[in-house]
């Protein structure tokens, strides 16, 4: 049946999973280990890390000293026993099969309290963002800050490493503004502020009396092809972005994913093609996009379902064609639409029917503190942290 230009499907899929058991505070930050055995973690308020494995099973817990809360945490891509949280200024690499406290400690990595940690694919460096603004970059194993990046005029957010360019860095802030650096130096390759891009697209939508929020930007992401950046912000929009040769920014536009603050805006590398988009929102709903026609993604409606891995120059991250048709986002194939409304569920799991829709819309019923996209035991999915001390798991397959 159709409601309000919703498609609700008949039948039910896989209800959401519950982990819990593992936080007694709310969890903040998931993150995922690479590989079809691999852990997972969390961090809560106060300083718990939790490590769990596929099946939701706590594999073990840790209060961090200091009882900072936890407020990111991420796997080495290069080493799988090796996992960096942070907690006030500091940074703790612990071994996730064994909990017994850190095995080195990185204090002031952050000048004031870190957001954000992020890793390069060889595990070689460690991108640090922290509430001053600041983004510091460690050389790994050591933890010797090589590089400090001081463009953001408010807290810094998040930060990611671009995939296949492992001296390139993205960074976002609650200045508004989007920042890729070379780490060769130390001021940014392009700045994007998001407020001019949001004011030219409310020009054109804004109803009488109708306002808007300021798009603070509060999570990056990169696609797999290194090419396409996406960045969740306070005005709702997941901004895009293409970048093409010599680093230069190509494009620029926008989704509207979200009735009230995005909070979480991630690719996923396990799916169809790179341009998978998982997001949530302060409006309590988590959606799952298919970019790979979106206009910032592939120019003039070339369809190309397979990225390129390593090719430069090839166009995947332009923003300014975009920002005018943001709300453009290109229509499904048919067979595609069937296939994901047949797979839907009722129980909060809905696709909508609009072209610039999701494929996938869940109703989570709490506000999204963080999204890690995981293949649990070869089922794809997504883990959600919000408000609550559990964690909840959904599958996108």
């Amino acid at each position: 049946m159709f409601v309000r230009g919703v498609y609700l499907p008949r039948h039910r899929v896989s209800m959401a999973r519950q982990w819990s058991e593992g936080h007694s505070t709310s969890i903040l930050c998931v993150g995922a280990s690479p590989g079809p055995e691999g852990l997972l973690a969390s961090g809560s308020e106060g300083g718990e890390v939790t490590v769990w494995s596929q099946e939701g099973t706590v594999v073990g817990r840790l209060a961090l000293p200091g009882e900072e809360d936890s407020t990111s945490v991420v796997f080495s891509p290069a080493a799988p026993s090796q996992l960096y949280v942070s907690h006030g200024d500091a940074v703790s690499v612990l071994d996730p099969r064994n909990l017994k406290g850190p095995v080195e400690e990185f204090q002031g990595a952050g000048g004031e309290e870190i957001n954000c940690l992020a890793l390069n694919e060889t595990g070689s460096a460690l991108a640090v963002a922290d509430d001053s603004g600041t983004v510091r970059v460690l050389e790994l194993p050591g933890g010797k800050v090589c590089r400090t990046l001081r463009r953001h005029t408010n807290i810094c957010s998040s930060v990611a490493f671009r995939p296949h360019r492992p001296n390139n860095l993205v960074s976002v802030g609650l200045d508004m503004q989007v920042m890729l650096w070379g780490l060769q130096k130390t001021r940014p390759l392009w700045t994007l502020n998001l407020q001019d891009v949001a004011e030219e697209e409310d020009d054109h939508q804004q109803r009488p009396g109708q306002l808007f929020n300021p798009p603070l930007a509060h999570c990056v992401s990169a696609a797999s092809c290194g090419n396409i950046l996406g960045c969740a912000a306070e005005d709702g929009r997941v901004h895009l972005m293409r970048i093409g040769g010599g680093s230069k920014l190509e494009q620029q536009g926008a989704v509207k994913a979200h009735s009230q603050g995005a909070s979480q805006a991630h690719f996923i590398s396990f799916l169809s093609h790179p341009y998978w988009l998982v997001t949530g929102g302060n409006d309590s709903h988590v959606a799952l996009w298919d970019l790979s026609k979106h206009p910032v993604v592939t120019p003039e409606g070339k369809i190309q379902v397979k990225a390129p891995q390593r090719r430069k120059g090839k166009n995947k991250a332009k923003r300014k064609e975009q920002s005018q048709d943001k709300a453009k986002t290109p229509p499904k194939a048919e067979g595609e639409k069937e296939e994901a409304e047949e797979e839907a569920a009722a129980a909060g799991v809905e696709e909508t029917t609009e072209k610039s829709g999701p494929k996938l819309s869940i109703s989570h019923g709490d506000k999204v503190n963080w999204l890690c996209p995981a293949v649990l035991k070869g089922e794809p999915s997504v883990v959600v942290a919000d408000q609550s001390s559990s964690l909840t798991v959904y599958s996108l397959s």
